[in-house]
């Protein structure tokens, strides 16, 4: 069996960027409100709101903080319940803990998509907004969820973070709630090593944010789109500084237009992954909702009538081959398994999305991989699953 790809060796940072910092280090304006106008920052915000489809952009330091200040710029009281699906990173949890807001959990399906049930449950009790995780750029039933908080009134947030190119019935993922908030951390689609942005259509809500990411005194005046919502919020709102410097923009601005091309061949390697490990009985992909279009950089996938013993022993496995499998649920540490969220004091039960967890293994798939790296990790995810259930196992047994 050949050796398996670096699946967390990212695509080289375009050519454009380097002569962009060349520049700005010449200069030595890193400071995103240095420049009286066009500032590396500001027109990556501008391309931003223009490529996803929204009227206002705030480029920040990560899409925690993001999140953080989506609350913050809601106007949500301290303590106000904030509902969460119970599949998420550990920041998601903990951007509402920051804004004195309490996270409330809901079930996730084993196609890790929230349980709708469950949801519309929780949030009759006293939910004053909701954040929707496209966890790994799996997408929940958005015109549901989007149909039961207009009902009541109650704003969503959507944690876009895994989902920069995924869209749902051909709007794009971060776009149908009343703020999308967008990672540009290694490991996503466009990276920055760090960075986030938020969007939305909502001129008040983008004011806020502005000012509390850090536009202090008149720096708010450089966000012209927004001038007229700016003068009730000057002096009124803390400022958190969060802001995104200009070095991070112009590494991001020239991926932007290969966005594209990154979401095309991101999904047709998962779908041939995909493909390939549904071959076993002891392997199952969860399929998209009709009206989602994946733009995946991983796959997940999870594992039939194996035990917790085997699962760990398939991963062991698939590791000794060189393949890292995470299982969510198989470790004291993993972020995304919410029992380790220790930090919330009272951990909620959820036996469905706990049931998912320990099942559910997640593989990088970096889109720069080519068929043939792509056929060796099929092939080892495959050999390992036979190494713990025996070519003649039967299915079932």
């Amino acid at each position: 069996m050949s050796v398996a790809p670096d699946v967390h060796q990212a695509e080289p940072i375009p050519e454009a960027a380097r002569v962009a910092i060349e520049e700005l280090l010449q200069s030595g304006d890193l400071f995103r409100y240095t420049a009286p106008e066009n500032a590396p920052v500001s027109l990556l915000e501008a391309e931003f709101a223009e490529m996803i489809g929204s009227r206002y952009a705030l480029a920040v330091s990560s899409c925690s903080a993001a999140l953080f200040l989506s609350l913050k710029a809601l106007g949500l009281p301290r303590d106000a319940r904030v509902l969460i699906p119970g599949f998420t990173f550990a920041a998601v949890p903990s951007s509402v803990v920051h804004a004195d807001c309490v996270p409330v959990l809901c079930e996730v399906g084993e196609n890790y998509r929230v349980d709708l049930e469950d949801f519309e449950a929780k949030l009759d009790e006293g939910i004053s907004a909701v954040i929707i995780s496209h966890m790994r750029g799996h997408t929940s039933d958005m015109d549901a969820i989007m149909a039961l908080c207009d009902a009541r009134d109650i704003p969503v947030v959507e944690d876009a973070a895994h989902s920069l190119g995924t869209t749902w019935a051909g709007r794009n993922i971060g776009t149908i709630g009343r703020i999308g908030c967008f990672s540009f951390q290694s490991y996503k689609m466009i990276n920055a090593g760090e960075g986030g942005i938020l969007i939305t259509d909502d001129a008040q809500l983008a004011a806020r944010a502005v000012i509390m990411s850090g536009a202090y005194e008149h720096n708010w005046k450089k966000h012209p789109v927004l001038a007229d919502a700016f003068g009730k919020w000057q002096n009124q709102l803390p400022l958190y500084n969060l802001r995104m410097s200009n070095l991070s923009a112009v590494v991001i601005r020239p991926q932007l237009p290969e966005l594209n091309r990154r979401v095309r061949d991101g999904l047709v390697n998962h779908d041939y992954v995909a493909a390939r490990l549904e071959s076993s009985p002891y392997i199952r992909v969860p399929a998209p909702l009709d009206p989602e279009r994946r733009a995946p950089d991983s796959i997940q996938f999870n594992l039939i009538d194996l035990d917790d013993e085997e699962i760990r022993c398939f991963a062991d496995a698939a590791k000794r081959r060189g393949v890292s499998v995470q299982v969510f649920g198989q470790s004291q540490d993993n972020a995304r398994a919410f029992w380790n969220w220790q930090f919330l004091g009272e951990i909620p039960e959820l036996p469905k999305t706990r049931a998912m967890l320990m099942r559910a293994c997640d593989v990088r798939l970096p889109v720069r991989l080519k068929r043939e790296e792509l056929d060796v990790i099929a092939d080892i995810l495959l050999a390992s699953v036979t190494e713990v259930t025996g070519p003649v196992r039967a299915y079932g047994t």
